[in-house]
């Protein structure tokens, strides 16, 4: 499948840098891909993108603020223990220096750079959370929104597993290769089951996320960014934007609760939940993850003609 991949270059928006590159027709119709926590755009597979181009799609990932060849900024602390009870029991949110809608704003600035009026967002995790987040502060900017293993924000919402919160709580390791024994560790966590392709290009992806440049302290800026943006719920309940919903069955850190709240809490969202999922979007699932994801843009496109 040979599909047109644009290598990677740098935008100006919102004030800052963002690295980004594109897959697909310059005419096909824009879908964004926004990482999690922690997460290059490179964790998007350039074979995942590419099969998504393919079905008629222009393609565009990106690194986040703070983590990848994209701005790091300063400032803040690791999060602690006592943040999160402070937050879950007082509901006292940390400080933070920048919060979820400064991350939403650097994805429309991204548009802006690329002069695209409104594109397909999908995100997942974090990312969905920025989706979701462009969604209700831009909606003009977001044609449909796709919010995958992510939530609302709900902190009535159960709590990862003991495993999960550990890996992602971690002191960050200290070696190249404590960080290649650490991401396949915490992705075997985070899939939740045996997925041998995954588990074979895990050295591949660990190796190319740490030539790009790794920031633990703008990994907990993102953190606390996510804690201090609070709940989407109620404000969720407006949202006109067709939405789509994917979530797996075992996720061990944004429970599988959190799936049908996001669903429940935005009108006439669809909802898929996939058997076996964790926490990853592992290979094997990817024709029913990236057909989901193109279904739902093609039928908001229809129903818009």
């Amino acid at each position: 499948m040979s599909v047109l991949h644009q290598p990677p270059q740098m935008a100006r928006s919102n004030g800052i840098e963002l690295c980004y590159d594109i897959f697909g027709a310059p005419d096909g119709e824009p879908i964004v891909l926004i990482m999690g926590l922690a997460a290059q755009m490179v964790m998007w597979d350039d074979e995942f993108c590419s099969e998504l181009a393919s079905r008629g799609f222009r393609v565009i990932r990106f690194d986040n603020r703070d983590i990848g060849k994209s701005t790091k900024l300063s400032g803040g602390s690791r999060i602690t223990v006592m943040d999160l009870l402070k937050l879950r029991i007082f509901k006292i949110a940390p400080e933070s220096v920048y919060k979820l809608r400064d991350m939403a704003a650097d994805v429309v600035g991204l548009l802006d750079a690329l002069g695209i009026k409104s594109a397909h967002v999908v995100g997942a995790s974090m990312g969905g959370m920025i989706a979701q987040e462009m969604a209700l502060s831009f909606p003009q900017r977001v044609r449909t929104l796709t919010s995958i293993m992510s939530s609302t924000g709900n902190l009535k919402l159960p709590q990862p597993t003991r495993e999960a919160s550990a890996a992602l709580l971690a002191p960050p390791p200290k070696t190249k290769d404590e960080y290649i024994a650490r991401f396949a560790q915490t992705w075997k966590i985070l899939r939740q089951g045996s997925f041998p392709q995954d588990e074979a290009k895990d050295l591949l992806r660990a190796e190319l996320n740490y030539s790009r440049g790794l920031n633990p302290p703008g990994v907990m800026r993102q953190l606390r960014a996510i804690l201090a943006s609070g709940s989407r719920k109620e404000r969720l309940a407006s949202l006109q934007t067709p939405t789509l919903v994917i979530h797996g069955t075992v996720d061990p850190l944004v429970r599988p609760a959190a799936g049908y709240d996001t669903a429940h809490s935005i009108p006439g969202a669809k909802l898929v939940m996939i058997e076996g999922m964790g926490h990853a979007l592992p290979i094997p699932m990817w024709p029913q993850i990236i057909g989901a994801i193109a279904e739902h843009a093609r039928g908001a496109t229809k129903a818009a003609a």
